[in-house]
């Protein structure tokens, strides 16, 4: 049972109060105690490779590979890297590092050799686990302990040295290592404690009802958070199994496992769910099992929404907002709220957690209704960047706010709108232009399957709206000058795209998320905006 504190009050902040405690298990304990209770209920089952674990042999496999790794002189607090896309092993992994208190370094599958060694150099990984197809760029990097995933283990140490090293373990442990997208810079480690990551999951399943009796088809990647807390260890705390669908995502593999395993859930950011629905095939599947799931990693636009729920048959799908600095979901929108509500927001915080929106200039609370920067505090934010003392000083505040670099609005009720990044805000002649919500306007267009919206240089205006769109199968793309006719008397005239460019993609990370900075950059090569670009400001 969980309210919202503070629903109607007058300043943006709102705390997730609950009755219900938060857990103080680690991550191998918890597994224990599932496999104790539901022993015979399934897992894991991994359809291309025929895969099927129930949670006691998945607690076995757990303590297999965990005396595997204290074989190997594998100590409390070192790091073990693990570089593969979608597979059971992957799980194994995981959680038997969880187990000996080793932290786990999630690698991106996106990475190639110098990327590799950055993060390996900079997080310390003695031990890498890494897919047999990476050898190639393994050997290049040189890492000199690898253990290929599908390879048999080494001798294993004795059941008796495992229970001692549990023994050792505190649920604020440092237990993973999560390196952010890296659009731009160098990848940052968030480092998260068993108490970050059991806590998340959980209360992120609880919001979604589940019980023992859900399935859960995982195409979103291990390496996030996204599959790993909201994934795998939510279904683990409360005893439901995930479904892998494929190695990595497959909008036909996806919908063939929902209808094969009669999955309940799915989970997806918003282009795996626009894929799925745009899939020829997709009238073929019988998706009636589906419930619930998540919509998460990006900005989720409400036609989106509204089509998952009438055409995937997910009439109690909700939206969940986060980042893996704060483990990584601080709200998330309720099944039984009605459909307005749960597309067009993100919801309202989860138990024990807080958030607050506050002025980015002087960093005062703004009133319901304004804009700011989203901030949140609890047990998800992470213990901090890895090794990285003053970024992380940048991020949290001495009050152990987290500041995310994310614009909201929350209303009277306390639910949040995020309207973009600060650093994507388009000012146009002075106006402040949130991508988001011409983003959300323009998917209205019946010709538009996707839009993603960016500021590129004007030397008279500053910026003008510039919009990428990739357009219906057999749809006639909007022109910038259809566009204009389209926006003409429904959206105000600054906030209309000046430039449209069709495109087949947008350039994405491995969660998916849009990589607009490099949008921008293309846009102004091949605009000719370089001079606008380069014109110096105030």
């Amino acid at each position: 049972m969980t309210s919202l504190s503070d629903a109607h009050g007058t300043t943006s902040y709102a705390h997730g109060t609950s009755v219900e405690p938060l857990l103080g298990a680690t991550i191998g304990e918890l597994l224990r105690q599932t496999a104790a209770r539901l022993g015979d209920r399934e897992a894991l089952v991994d359809v291309p490779g025929g895969t099927r674990w129930t949670y006691r042999e998945l607690d076995d496999r757990v303590d297999e590979t965990a005396r595997a790794l204290l074989g190997l002189g594998v100590g409390k607090g070192d790091r073990v890297g693990i570089w593969a896309r979608n597979r059971p092993e992957w799980v194994l992994v995981q959680y038997a590092t969880a187990r000996i208190g080793a932290i786990l370094v999630t690698i991106n599958p996106a990475y190639r050799t110098d990327e590799l060694r950055y993060v390996l150099r900079q997080a310390g990984v003695g031990l890498l686990f890494a897919a047999p197809e990476y050898r190639e760029m393994v050997e290049a990097a040189g890492h000199a302990s690898v253990s290929y995933l599908g390879d048999p283990l080494p001798e294993a140490s004795p059941a008796a040295d495992l229970a001692a090293r549990e023994r050792e373990l505190s649920c604020d442990d440092p237990i993973t290592i999560q390196y952010t997208s890296g659009t731009t810079g160098f990848p940052k480690g968030a480092t998260l404690s068993h108490h970050n990551l059991l806590n998340n999951g959980y209360f992120v399943a609880q919001r979604q009802g589940w019980s023992a009796d859900d399935r859960l088809c995982l195409p979103v990647p291990f390496y996030h958070c996204f599959g790993s807390v909201l994934g795998t260890l939510a279904a683990m705390t409360h005893g439901a199994c995930i479904v892998i669908p494929a190695p990595s995502f497959d909008p036909r593999a996806t919908l063939a496992a929902v209808e094969k395993e009669r999955c309940t859930a799915l989970y997806g950011v918003p282009t795996m769910f626009i894929a799925e629905l745009a899939e020829p095939s997709f009238g073929s599947y019988d998706l009636s099992s589906l419930r619930t799931g998540v919509m998460a990693g990006s900005p989720c636009p409400v036609e989106v929404m509204k089509r998952v729920v009438a055409d995937l048959g997910m009439t109690e799908v909700t939206i969940c907002y986060g980042m893996t600095e704060t483990s990584p979901v601080s709200t998330q929108s309720r099944p039984a709220d009605d459909l307005d509500t749960r597309v067009s927001t993100v919801g309202t915080p989860l138990p024990h957690v807080e958030v607050k929106i506050v002025d980015p200039a002087t960093g005062l609370t703004v009133p319901r209704g304004a804009p700011g920067e989203f901030c949140t505090r609890g047990y998800s934010v992470m213990l901090g960047y890895w090794d990285m003392p003053e970024r992380t000083a940048e991020v949290i505040d001495a009050a152990r706010w987290m500041h995310t670099g994310d614009l909201a609005v929350m209303n009277d009720s306390g639910y949040v709108n995020i309207v973009g990044r600060i650093k994507d805000v388009v000012i146009r002649g002075g106006e402040n232009i949130y991508p988001t919500e011409v983003e959300d306007f323009l998917h209205t267009h019946p010709d538009i399957l996707d839009v993603q919206v960016i500021g590129v240089p004007d030397p008279h205006y500053g910026e003008q709206v510039m919009a990428w769109l990739i357009p219906r199968p057999g749809a006639e793309p909007p022109t910038a000058v259809t566009l204009r006719d389209f926006c003409a008397g429904r959206l105000a005239s600054y906030k209309i795209p000046r430039y449209v460019k069709v495109v087949d993609s947008f350039p994405l990370t491995v969660t998916g998320k849009i990589r607009k900075g490099e949008m921008r950059d293309r846009s102004v090569r091949e605009l000719g905006l370089e001079y606008a670009a380069a014109a110096r400001t105030a």
